[in-house]
């Protein structure tokens, strides 16, 4: 029997074995290969599916990009109009506050105002209970009362009243006494035989009376006039003075009655002192006896005739503001007939009235 042949590995053949080993490396190249592709299409489709995620979230970031724009772009404009708004009413608000503070200030104003018209509205009150009380105690509202003799009542036609009273009273020598010659009998006494002249104080008598029958709110003037006309009333010579509570008054009153009757009598200073005064009265009240004697001037001879008198008088009247009335008391004096008819003229033209009292009024 054919003995066997022993088996070595070494025994194979340089180029079986390089058969084998290419075989081995194709096996393995093969295997490898399939695996890479594998891998690379895994890869591919993952990197794909994340390509397309993130262009989708490029066009999902850009529409909300877009969003965003405008959602700023109208929060944008909102804010514009905001601050226009803001503006407006903080300009508003300045303008309200300036409103405020006019308002305010006008407020004071008025709280002040009314304040003033509430003292003034006391003050009225009490000057009215005050008036009140001296109509209660003055027989019928006048600041002064006068009463005659006997306590008689007189009817004369000769109404007192106005707002702006002109009271003038004759003091030249003729007022002593009704005839010449007791006139210069009496001029050479003394003063206060003078001042207690029977004729003389009727005079202050009714001037005493025209001034009770003043209006409560009235302004008054008194003068005296002789050779100049002089204001009785101190300290305001061509004005108005209030009556008020009576007191410049009762001094003019009380310096008329110190006066002394003396010289000649000038009706053009009187008319002069007249139309001084502003604005022009609304009554006049004239106490006289007789024609006046001489002009502005002195006159150069020591008597004057009745003739030229009577041209004096029509000389003076011509000056008499226009439209006020003169009111006439007429003493009687001897040796001047044509006075009554020239003053009853004077104050018939004039709207005023004449009277010529008896020796027991007033």
């Amino acid at each position: 029997m054919a003995r066997r042949r022993s088996f070595s590995i070494f025994s194979l053949s340089f180029l079986d074995v390089m058969s084998c080993g290419f075989g081995a490396v194709i096996l393995i190249f093969l295997v490898m290969n399939h695996t890479t592709e594998e891998a690379e299409k895994r890869v591919n489709v993952d990197r794909l599916a994340e390509a397309r995620l993130l262009d989708y979230q490029v066009l999902k970031g850009e529409r909300e990009l877009f969003e965003l724009i405008e959602r700023t772009e109208a929060l944008q404009q909102r804010m514009s109009e905001a601050e226009q708004s803001l503006a407006s009413s903080r300009a508003a608000l300045e303008r309200r506050k300036d409103d405020f503070s006019k308002l305010e200030a006008e407020s004071i104003a008025q709280r002040e105002n009314a304040a003033r018209l509430q003292s003034d509205l006391e003050t009225r009150e009490k000057e009215v209970e005050r008036l009140r009380a001296m109509e209660e105690a003055n027989d019928g509202g006048r600041i002064r009362s006068f009463k005659g003799e006997g306590d008689r009542q007189y009817l004369t036609g000769m109404k007192v009243g106005g707002k702006h009273v002109f009271i003038a009273v004759d003091t030249s020598a003729s007022m002593l006494d009704e005839t010449i010659v007791n006139v210069i009998r009496r001029r050479n006494m003394s003063d206060d035989r003078k001042r207690a002249a029977p004729k003389w104080q009727r005079a202050i008598r009714t001037a005493d009376w025209i001034a009770a029958q003043l209006p409560l709110d009235a302004n008054f003037q008194l003068y005296g006039f002789a050779a100049t006309a002089t204001s009785l009333v101190a300290g305001s010579p061509g004005q108005w003075v209030p009556l008020g509570e009576g007191r410049e008054l009762d001094a003019a009153m009380a310096s008329l009655r110190q006066t002394v009757p003396t010289g000649g009598t000038s009706l053009a200073n009187l008319v002069a002192a007249l139309r001084a005064m502003q604005p022009p009265p609304d009554n006049v009240y004239l106490i006289t006896d007789a024609l006046p004697t001489q002009d502005e001037d002195p006159p150069r001879g020591a008597t004057v005739d009745g003739r030229t008198r009577l041209k004096l008088f029509a000389e003076a009247i011509r000056e008499v503001p226009a439209q006020v009335p003169v009111n006439v008391i007429l003493f009687p004096m001897e040796g001047d007939p044509m006075a009554a008819a020239a003053f009853w003229n004077l104050a018939r033209t004039s709207g005023g009235s004449f009277i010529s009292p008896s020796r027991d009024w007033p």
